[in-house]
């Protein structure tokens, strides 16, 4: 089975060659844009077929999944290319954004002169660029001796406990299949609050207690609050013995959630 390192490179690897057709496709129109197109080019053209406007958002949303679990100091930095700033004054070179871009927002135009204030086209070539750029660095992180690969061997470990789940699931030990699946969540759910500086000063917390530290800290919002709150409450009615039984459906219900939470929380 492949491992996720193997996952995050061929991910990895499929985002970056698609950006690498996007960026083709900028330069074209750039190129167009000037007149300085000939038949090469035209050819070229038609494969690109405006990439950058069709499979933008889907790059984008992609790729902030695997910075955010990679290389999470740039994310911010990745999201505010797209968003821009949140109270700015006014749209120039500056701070037009590629949201901007993608909403048909464009540089205001002279009344006489018809000249735009800014070039917007070039305005979001460049915010795409260093989106780009902040992709393709993930690609050193996999080769440097620096790269922290704490969490990419916890997320395989987990894949396996959660397998282990299914089998003690399959063969009907119920409870402790809950069991493990609720220690997987306790652990992940632990991790992801370290990740956000989320702390607390309980000696052994719990799943409601990282569950309430992380929805305190604005790292999940009610729904996901309430989703993991009912993970716990199933993880509680394995644990306890005095509880009725739980059945099947509910054990598969925590198994499959906590492995939705371990792969989309972070």
């Amino acid at each position: 089975m492949a491992s996720n390192l193997d996952k995050y490179k061929e991910d990895l690897k499929k985002l970056i060659a698609l950006g690498d057709l996007m960026s083709l496709d900028l330069y074209i129109r750039s190129m167009e844009e000037k007149g300085d197109l000939d038949e090469k080019h035209l050819e070229v053209k038609k494969k690109v077929d405006k990439a950058f406007d069709k499979k933008y958002q889907r790059w984008y949303t992609e790729s902030c999944a695997l910075i955010r679990q990679l290389v999470p100091d740039r994310i911010a930095e990745f999201e505010i290319l797209y968003k821009g700033e949140d109270r700015r004054k006014g749209i120039n070179l500056m701070t037009y954004t590629l949201q901007d871009w993608f909403m048909g927002v464009r540089a205001t135009e002279n009344i006489y002169t018809r000249e735009k204030a800014f070039n917007d086209f070039v305005a979001a070539s460049m915010r795409f660029n260093t989106q780009f750029q902040i992709l393709k660095s993930i690609e050193g992180r996999f080769l440097s001796s620096l790269f922290d690969i704490k969490q990419l061997v916890q997320a395989d470990l987990f894949d396996s406990e959660l397998d282990t789940c299914r089998e003690l699931s399959k063969n009907g030990y119920l409870r402790a299949a809950g069991v493990v699946a609720g220690v997987v969540l306790e652990s992940h759910l632990s991790q992801v609050c370290a990740n956000h500086g989320a702390t607390t000063r309980k000696k052994n917390p719990t799943i409601s207690d990282f569950n309430d530290l992380l929805k305190k800290n604005t790292v999940i919002d009610v729904p996901q609050w309430r989703f993991i709150q009912r993970l716990g409450d199933l993880r509680n009615l394995c644990g306890h013995k005095k509880a009725k039984e739980p059945d099947a459906t509910e054990v598969q219900e925590l198994i499959d959630g906590v492995e939705k939470i371990t792969k989309t929380l972070y």
